[in-house]
């Protein structure tokens, strides 16, 4: 119910004005203050008027010092301002103040319910907005997750159109200005359900974004904190994460740990580099930084990072010729430089250790790879790494077969059948039994878009269609196409279309309004 409070130093004013309110808005509760002071203990003891009717001249503390006073408190309360003095000054200071609308001594009724009503009507227009931003807030903060591990995975696996970036930064006051860098979080069988708390964790800290779980994977990109140095936060960060296990009855976690780099179009090589960091979960210290790990594919001398990040790429897309040849000629360099057999073995199981990583990232069912016994000469060990090499790519082959024919345009059917929906790649990953990263590179493979800018599409056409109809209002075509927030949907459409939606739907409505004329 809306409320009224009357300041009114002459009690038949106040009550001339209650009975002229009470006939021309019978739902009103109108209560009444003698003074200022009155007025202002009221809203001090917790009375809280959607509009105060404020006479300016009364003894003791007038009408503009009490209407600042519980300004002070409760910034949402309107004012009008009544007077006998028609002067500028007053009213160029109560407009200062906030005041809504004046009312001068004598006032007609006709005049007093024309003032009240239209203040009235601008309360319940704000009341109405405030709700629906409370409304918005709600389910922002219902789909934040959805957003937050759909566009981890995207930055992951392809690069993510601006405007998505710009949908993370302002749902959760990311500043993607600073550093950054990427963990992983391994996670043993059996231990899955702590996903939820290490998610929980890292969203408390306020420092990271959070991606799917996905073969024993967690992937978190952390914001640099400015005042700390990097190996410092990131020391900070898994030791809290491996105490969480370690809490609940858990272990056999491990943090691997990326490099620094300048911004989300480069966190995927920070992923990597976590990825490598976390290839040994048995070693002692259950986090490891990727700058203390040795290179991959290294035979003494200098490490080369740069035949590291092919062997990755050559990984991610599926390139198991190259996979082959690179670990074959790493074995034939160890021979070829000496290298002692054992330390080769060991180095061959890492690159195959992270062949197994990536593919149980993908969703592929893979055990991980083990040499049956110590290798007694490199023809051996090159037999049995090939052996090995070969049980990952045929798992790898057999996923494929079982998922791919109809798993991609299952997915696209899904997603613009239910585009206007808060989906995601670990919903759709659930529905058709495939791991979000997998569904991602699918998608990018077979369609040549990512998953996001393809939602986006569907959601745009739709949008354009539902414009021409002139009844439907912009927020209402948002919110139908499944953009919660009007401004992000002109942000998206403008970016999408190089046209802002009303300049579009001005054309779209001109062009037809002219082809009937033409008719």
């Amino acid at each position: 119910m809306t409320s009224v409070l009357i300041v009114d130093d002459e009690q038949i004013e106040r009550e001339g004005l209650a009975a002229i309110l009470r006939k021309g808005f019978p739902d009103l509760a109108i209560e009444q203050a003698r003074n200022g002071r009155v007025a202002l203990q009221m809203v001090e003891e917790g009375f809280r008027p959607d509009l105060v009717l404020m006479d300016i001249k009364m003894p003791g503390m007038d009408g503009l010092e009490t209407i600042e006073r519980i300004s002070a408190i409760e910034p949402d309360i309107r004012f009008i301002m009544v007077t006998a003095y028609d002067a500028f000054d007053y009213a160029r200071t109560a407009i200062k103040l906030g005041v809504k609308d004046y009312l001068l001594k004598p006032s007609k009724a006709d005049e007093i319910i024309a003032t009240v009503g239209r203040v009235l009507r601008q309360i319940e227009e704000e009341r109405r907005e405030r709700e629906a931003s409370r409304q918005q807030i709600t389910a922002l903060k219902k789909v934040l997750p959805v957003v937050e591990t759909d566009i981890v995975t995207q930055l992951l696996y392809d690069h993510v159109h601006d405007v998505h970036l710009d949908e993370l930064v302002d749902l959760l006051g990311v500043s993607t200005a600073s550093e950054m860098f990427a963990i992983v979080v391994m996670m043993p069988a059996g231990e899955e359900q702590k996903y939820a708390e290490v998610k929980a964790r890292i969203r408390k800290t306020g420092v990271g974004l959070v991606g799917a779980l996905s073969g024993g994977q967690i992937p978190v990109i952390v914001f640099r904190d400015p005042v700390r140095s990097y190996r410092s936060q990131a020391t900070t960060l898994a030791r809290e994460l491996l105490a969480l296990a370690a809490s609940g009855g858990g272990a056999g976690l491990f943090v691997g740990i990326g490099g620094v780099c300048g911004s989300l179009d480069d966190i995927r090589q920070s992923y990597h580099e976590a990825q490598i960091a976390a290839m040994d979960p048995t070693l002692p210290v259950k986090y490891r930084f990727y700058e203390d790990t040795p290179a991959l594919g290294a035979v003494g001398g200098r490490p080369d990072r740069e035949w590291e990040k092919r062997f990755i790429e050559q990984i991610r897309t599926g390139d198991w010729e190259r996979v082959q040849a690179d670990v074959m000629s790493f074995i034939r360099r160890c021979e070829q430089e000496g290298v002692d057999l054992l330390l080769a073995q060991q180095r061959a199981l890492e690159l195959l250790w992270l062949v197994s990583r990536m593919l149980q990232e993908l969703g592929v069912e893979v055990q991980a790879p083990v040499f049956p016994f110590q290798a007694q000469d490199y023809r051996r060990l090159q037999a049995e790494a090939n052996i090995l090499l070969g049980r990952l790519r045929q798992a790898y082959a057999e996923h494929q077969a079982r998922h791919e024919p109809d798993a991609v345009h299952q997915i696209k059917k899904y997603i613009i059948e239910h585009s206007h929906e808060d989906i995601s790649l670990e919903a759709i990953g659930r529905m058709i039994g495939l791991s979000p990263f997998y569904i991602s590179k699918l998608f990018k493979e077979q369609f040549g878009i990512n998953y996001i800018d393809f939602l986006t599409e569907c959601r745009i056409e739709k949008a354009k269609k539902l414009m021409a109809d002139p009844e439907l209002s912009m927020k209402a075509i948002a919110l139908e196409v499944g953009y919660r927030d009007p401004n992000y949907f002109s942000k998206v459409f403008k970016k999408m279309c190089n046209i802002s939606p009303t300049e579009y739907r001005k054309a779209l409505l001109g062009t037809r309004g002219r082809e009937a004329c033409d008719a």
